[in-house]
């Protein structure tokens, strides 16, 4: 019996043979051909590498046809074609050319084990800017980011226009869909870079080949941080009443209610007057005290008096006195009897020698 996970799995260092002259010996019966345009700045580019361009295709025995009028390229068999799948990957070849790829880099699609994808982005955003801004976040600061997705997936990677153009194997491929897609969702490629990072070294040991890999890769939730802002001014809607709202009193009707319509027009002005008078000297009466401000002094905080340290020392008396006593036994000018005596002595010495 043969475990079935040995089934599944692919032997290290395993490829698939070469497709040759003798798996198809009498060719195709039917000529295809594919042809694709490229933009007006790549005219110059393609001028130059066409001939590299017909000699890579015509081992393969795919003509090639560059067109400057048109600004179209054109591929397509030949009777010597024996490969069915040349044509499509010499398809592949114009496309990569049309898109801003070298030719140094697209010539790989013709190699068995690499393959391409062109990811339009251009309808994925709907604001130009925001299209901009999110693109520029997968190219990263100088490009670090799609520097560390390209060692990661293996992947050539070339970003250009509305479209980004990926090349190598099949399983990095798809790991460049996902982040490019989700870079235009507004998820970071970080955390897709993150998620790769600990594939490649789980991939590394053999006994997690079978086992899944959900416990070890990072779960990132979203976290709306800041909270909407809220207008200053918030427009409450009424509750709905069939009936319509109250007249507006008149001019007359207030005049009326306030029994000013009854007053002679005299009265009326003195009445304006007075009232106009009140407000001046409320008025004047606010900025005097606006201006008497300056002049009120401020308060003072209160001296808090420190304690002095008490400098007093205890006077020791007794060595008081011996200094007394050690300086009435001295006379000013004088030396001490001790000192006396022996220059006595001394000079009684030299006159018995004499």
């Amino acid at each position: 019996a043969v475990d079935e996970s040995e089934l599944l799995t692919v032997p290290d260092g395993w490829k698939e043979p070469a497709f040759t002259r003798e798996d198809n010996p009498k060719g195709l019966l039917e000529e295809s051909s594919f042809a694709t345009l490229f933009p007006k700045y790549r005219e110059a580019y393609l001028k130059e590498c066409w001939p590299l361009v017909q000699k890579a295709l015509g081992e393969h025995y795919v003509n090639a046809v560059l067109d400057l009028i048109e600004g179209s390229m054109t591929v397509t068999t030949t009777k010597k074609t024996f490969d069915p799948y040349a044509i499509i990957r010499a398809r592949d070849l114009i496309k990569l050319l049309a898109r801003s790829v070298p030719f140094e880099q697209a010539v790989r699609i013709l190699q068995d084990d690499v393959a391409c994808d062109i990811i339009k982005i251009g309808s994925l955003v709907r604001k130009r800017e925001t299209f901009i801004k999110r693109r520029a976040r997968l190219l990263g600061p100088k490009g670090s980011t799609l520097k560390a997705l390209e060692l990661l997936t293996n992947c050539y990677i070339m970003v250009q226009g509305n479209t980004v153009s990926a090349l190598g194997p099949f399983s990095g491929l798809k790991e460049v869909r996902k982040v490019v897609l989700d870079t235009m969702k507004n998820i970071h490629p970080i955390y897709n870079i993150k998620t790769l990072m600990i594939k490649r070294e789980l991939a590394k040991d053999p006994e997690l080949r079978t086992q899944s890999w959900e416990r070890f890769l990072p779960k990132f939730k979203r976290k709306n941080l800041k909270k909407r802002k809220e207008p200053k001014k918030k427009n409450t809607k009424k509750e709905y009443t069939p009936f319509p709202p109250p007249q507006p009193e008149s001019q007359i009707d207030k005049e009326l209610a306030s029994g000013e319509y009854f007053l002679k027009e005299r009265q009326k002005k003195r009445k304006q007057m007075e009232e106009i008078k009140a407000k001046q000297a409320d008025a004047i009466k606010r900025r005097q005290e606006e201006r008497n401000k300056a002049f009120i002094p401020p308060k003072e905080k209160p001296v808090v008096k420190t304690k002095k340290a008490s400098t007093e020392k205890k006077i020791d008396i007794e060595a008081i006195k011996e200094k007394v006593k050690n300086a009435k036994k001295k006379k000013l000018g004088a030396l001490p009897e001790e000192e006396v005596k022996l220059k006595m002595a001394a000079d009684e010495k030299k006159k018995k020698k004499k």
